[in-house]
């Protein structure tokens, strides 16, 4: 039906991208300058593209420092812009969360703060309790992300290992007014869960961690245990925040409906399946398989030809020790095309819309009925690709990776199935 379906999906991608521009949201949210200081704070992967659109339409003086992830930043000429590993913490990250508790401390009530906070700040801003050091953040950090947890369950844990996160950065501005711009990356848009809300604090418990690390089974050291249990985060009622304000200025939600637009105006019917959807990566490919079999073999839930999408968040349980190259999008394909393998009509693509998914350099991968069969054509198989963790180099070798570059905003994850 389509003479190139990859390109129509591409597209699509785009449209969702474009729809969590920082360029196109900012401006709306954006309060008067106030008498005293303004200082801008911020984090994650889209830290430089949102201090650069602040000083695009900020009218009035400020000074300000982020901290974005290692690789292509875009250009700033007031804010600094800091960057840091991710992720897996590092040194500059954790002398870069230092100084933004340093910049917003002694502030008046005649000032404000303007925080720009994006999904992957949780690593960007690494400040372990007094008495730790940042390789006791690493290892809570390698521990969360082969335990499978989805974000929301591994930050409420990161929450109670810091001096930063769940809201203590705010804290520490009082009793100046902080304006908290979000970039929103966590399936619900939980704001305090995006970068584990250093300006915004959550409503779990130091127990609730401790549920998490149960139920996820995730093994720390006896000390961080420890810590985990007595600590205190901020209680959201607290005064220090009764001058706080927050918005969520791009979401998968935005995302999705924006590609959604973009189908039908190529005159294709389309369904948003959920902007929220959370589990293992390779079991969420099998249910969207499911979805696109029964449309493609008898026309049902949906009629052909139709475009499918999702968003949320999978994750990879890594903790049978096997290590291939790829992130969760990848995966999540190579489950999909297995489980399509040979019913001719579906392709799709799955990406994180940061550009980057896990710790390759492709944002995602296409897939298709074609898939499996190219792979044994080079006497591959795919199911062992995908039991060693290995989806990426799956990919490679057929040459179905996707590749956009750092994107400059990130909204999760963006999935979309076309049956012709």
């Amino acid at each position: 039906m389509l003479i190139d379906p990859r390109q129509r999906l591409a597209q699509l991608f785009e449209s969702a991208v474009s729809a969590a521009d920082p360029n196109r949201a900012i401006r709306a949210y954006l309060p008067r300058p106030p008498k005293g200081r303004t200082i801008v704070v911020g984090a994650g992967k889209a830290a430089s593209q949102m201090a650069a659109a602040f000083e695009n339409v900020w009218d009035g003086p400020f000074e300000g420092t982020v901290i974005a992830r290692h690789g292509p930043t875009a250009p700033c000429q007031r804010i600094h812009v800091v960057q840091a590993a991710h992720p897996e913490p590092d040194e500059a990250g954790l002398h870069g969360a230092a100084h933004l508790l340093n910049l917003v401390r002694n502030l008046t009530k005649d000032d404000l703060v303007i925080a720009l906070i994006s999904g992957g700040g949780s690593a960007l801003l690494p400040a372990p309790p007094r008495g730790f050091v940042l390789q006791d953040e690493v290892i809570l950090n390698r521990a969360l992300l082969r335990s499978g947890a989805p974000i929301a369950a591994m930050n409420i844990v990161r929450a109670h290992f810091s001096q930063i996160k769940s809201g203590r950065l705010a804290a520490a501005a009082y009793p100046a007014q902080v304006i908290s711009l979000i970039v929103s990356d966590i399936p619900g848009d939980n704001p305090a869960f995006v970068a584990s809300g250093p300006t915004v604090p959550q409503i779990y418990t130091a127990a609730d961690a401790l549920d998490v690390i149960r139920d996820y089974r995730i093994e720390l050291p006896e000390p961080i245990m420890a810590e985990i249990k007595a600590s205190n985060a901020p209680d959201y009622r607290s005064d220090a925040f009764k001058n706080n304000t927050v918005h969520v200025i791009a979401s998968s939600a935005l995302s999705l409906e924006s590609a959604a637009a973009t189908a039908r105006g190529f005159g294709l019917d389309v369904h948003i399946l959920s902007d929220s959807i959370e589990g293992e990566a390779k079991d969420i490919g099998l249910m969207h398989a499911a979805l696109a079999r029964e449309i493609a073999l008898k026309n049902r839930p949906f009629k052909k030809p139709v475009v499918i999408l999702s968003g949320g968040e999978t994750t990879v349980d890594m903790r049978d020790g096997v290590n291939g190259k790829g992130g969760r999008n990848s995966e999540f394909m190579l489950s999909f095309a297995l489980a399509i393998d040979g019913i001719a009509g579906i392709t799709a693509l799955a990406a994180d819309t940061d550009g980057i998914d896990g710790s390759e350099l492709n944002a995602g991968v296409y897939g298709h009925h074609e898939t499996a069969a190219r792979l044994r054509q080079l006497g591959l198989n795919g199911r062992e690709f995908l039991s060693n963790h290995d989806a990426y180099s799956a990919f490679e070798r057929i040459g179905d990776l996707f590749v956009t570059g750092p994107t400059g905003t990130n909204v999760n994850d963006f999935r979309a199935i076309l049956v012709e």
